[in-house]
């Protein structure tokens, strides 16, 4: 729950009345951190994981711009050359983990995502996720904006690949007290990565710019969220524009098969499913000698 400290109650009442008068864009560098040890086969040479990191770098570091504008703004990449999806399968998987467009109207709660998965277009219409959000006393500089910082715990979505890691084989050798010997022809890639059920999230907000966004599907707080960290996750705020007189329009995106998010991820699943059959029936007919 939020603490109720005079400079919030000020930034509420302010949110209320001036929100709807604040636009602008705000620019954020997005870098998301692997852990290389716990990654790939067993042995994998230093050269080898930095060839890694330097293919998987257009995932991991990205540029976005929101946009906003009193109750509703709009979240998508900064325009950049395409680059060439790695790989074909669990590759493209990942290059699917994150959503396209994101837009949110802070007044009915609504958020609406595009996502590209496997070669078809979705338009997943949901809710802003209600977090509960615990502001404290931690405060420092971001700019020239005073920020304040704000924790909550997010339950993760069953489809968010970015939040995907590999199992930590270790942990359950030492549980089990047997070593564990991999076999790259009979191990599912599936039962090699899992997803934590929730995650926390510390956010750095300014009343000064008294709006409720945030990037991302992230909202709530009485101010600009200017940085952000999900799990492995950074998103820092480097440039804030207001009021420009060429702000670009706000509506929500429109292009895409409609979903909600329980049937997008049932689509994922069953994809995920028909990907292990597929693997399977090729590692049985490797196994077999065909």
């Amino acid at each position: 729950m939020m603490k109720k400290q005079l400079f919030l109650v000020i930034a509420l009442i302010s949110l209320g009345l001036q929100a709807q008068n604040f636009s602008g864009q705000a620019f954020y560098q997005s870098k998301t951190t692997v852990d290389m040890d716990n990654f790939g086969r067993e042995g994998m040479s230093e050269e080898m994981k930095k060839q890694i990191m330097a293919r998987m770098k257009s995932f991991l570091e990205k540029t976005y711009i929101l946009t906003f504008s009193g109750n509703v703004s709009i979240y998508e990449e900064e325009a950049a050359l395409e680059v060439e999806t790695q790989g074909r399968g669990w590759g493209m998987m990942m290059a699917s983990a994150a959503p396209g467009i994101e837009y949110k109207n802070l007044e009915q709660g609504a958020l609406i995502q595009t996502h590209e998965f496997f070669g078809k277009s979705f338009l997943i219409k949901d809710e802003i996720p209600a977090l509960d959000w615990e502001v404290t006393n931690e405060t420092k500089m971001i700019g020239a904006y005073m920020a304040i910082k704000a924790r909550a715990v997010k339950q993760v979505k069953a489809n968010d690949f970015s939040m995907m890691r590999r199992r930590d084989r270790r942990s359950e050798d030492k549980a089990s007290k047997e070593p564990q010997k991999s076999d790259s022809l009979k191990t599912d890639p599936v039962d090699e990565i899992e997803l934590p059920k929730t995650i926390e999230v510390t956010a750095w907000f300014t009343p000064q710019i008294p709006v409720g966004h945030g990037p991302g599907e992230y909202a709530g707080l009485p101010g600009l969220i200017l940085e952000l960290n999900a799990d492995r996750t950074t998103l820092l705020c480097s440039k804030i524009v207001m009021n420009p007189k060429d702000l670009p329009a706000i509506s929500p995106p429109d292009k895409g098969t409609v979903v909600t998010q329980d049937e997008f991820e049932t689509i994922v699943k069953e994809k995920t499913q028909e990907m292990r059959d597929n693997w399977r029936n090729r590692s049985g007919r490797r196994g077999r000698g065909e």
